[in-house]
């Protein structure tokens, strides 16, 4: 059974060495059919270089450097990796030693139960950074009532896929906005969870900012639920129905009210109401345009500058 590892990098320099040395740790005798495909995701300091340094001393394994042409982001330079594996099995993870190789042992034994997916959820997550860990932590919850799936809550990045799987997702789910952690989940296959500790980041700090998690967020309840175009629906009717009544009153009680209501103040407030429920519907609408826009404009999801392939005898 042949292994690829599949690892994105972006900017990790500083921390190459030890997630290299803790990889390189757990990989045994019996998985010495491996190759790890390390993925360059348009790094602007010297990881490249690093990643040359260390593929070229470590001489166990096959090792295959993907150089993107620039920064397509985490999920395109993932899938780049899936695209370039040739492995049996297919194990994704992260280069700032968040995801521990210590934990690649237990997937391979799932696959080898018959898995064809095994999910990775973090069972707690030690880096600092309240905000983003509450963003993280908000996100599922809502995901789950807005989408018509369940998805595992604190799922990651970090899974092991089958070749069957990783065929579907080299022909089809090849949309621009992507949330490759989602898409494992609904794809069907025989899979399983297993949790892990997150280790903490020894060097370097997170690439995923908040804009980037929000972001994120975004195309995943896009990709996966149609409801906040029904909320916009729902709301466009609520106020339609609540402008009638309003007119209706204000009708009623310029003909026959004693003290009909202050136009000023009824005017204002309902249409700052008003206004601001139609700037966001038109915003909800405006999202899922811009994803349709980018789907029709059908641009490569990643571009590879340079690949290379380093065997040791």
């Amino acid at each position: 059974m042949k292994l690829s590892i599949v690892i994105s990098v972006f900017n990790e320099q500083e921390g190459l060495a030890d997630f290299s040395g803790s990889l390189f740790s757990a990989l045994t005798s019996e998985t010495n059919q491996t190759e790890i495909i390390w993925v360059n995701d348009g790094s602007l300091d010297e990881s490249k270089n690093t990643l040359n340094q260390i593929i070229t001393k470590e001489t166990r394994f096959t090792h295959r450097l993907i150089d993107l042409s620039a920064n397509f982001g985490h999920e395109a330079a993932m899938i780049a990796g899936i695209d370039h594996a040739t492995g049996d099995i297919i194990i994704c993870m992260d280069a700032d030693g968040q995801h521990p190789p210590g934990e690649i042992q237990h997937m391979l034994q799932q696959a080898q139960n018959g898995f064809d997916i095994v999910n990775m959820v973090r069972a707690s997550k030690r880096e600092k950074g309240s905000g983003t860990n509450l963003l993280s932590a908000i996100f599922y919850p809502v995901f789950n009532k807005l989408s018509d799936y369940r998805f595992e809550e604190n799922a990651s990045d970090f899974f092991l896929i089958s070749k069957r799987v990783a065929d579907v997702l080299r022909t089809t789910y090849r949309e621009r906005n992507r949330f490759l952690r989602g898409y494992i989940q609904v794809m069907g296959f025989d899979k399983t969870t297993l949790s892990y500790m997150a280790s903490e980041r020894k060097a370097g700090t997170s690439k995923y900012s908040k804009r980037k998690l929000f972001n994120l967020a975004i195309a995943a309840i896009s990709s996966f639920s149609k409801k906040p175009l029904y909320f916009a629906l729902a709301v466009a009717g609520i106020f339609s129905a609540l402008s009638l009544i309003l007119a209706i009153y204000s009708i009623y009680m310029f003909f026959f009210g004693d003290n009909p209501p202050s136009g000023y103040t009824t005017l204002v407030v309902f249409m700052s109401v008003c206004f601001t429920m139609v700037y966001l519907i038109l915003a909800i609408i405006s999202i899922y345009i811009g994803f349709s826009f980018d789907e029709v404009k059908d641009r490569p999801i990643y571009l590879v500058k340079e690949s290379k392939t380093i065997t040791h005898e």
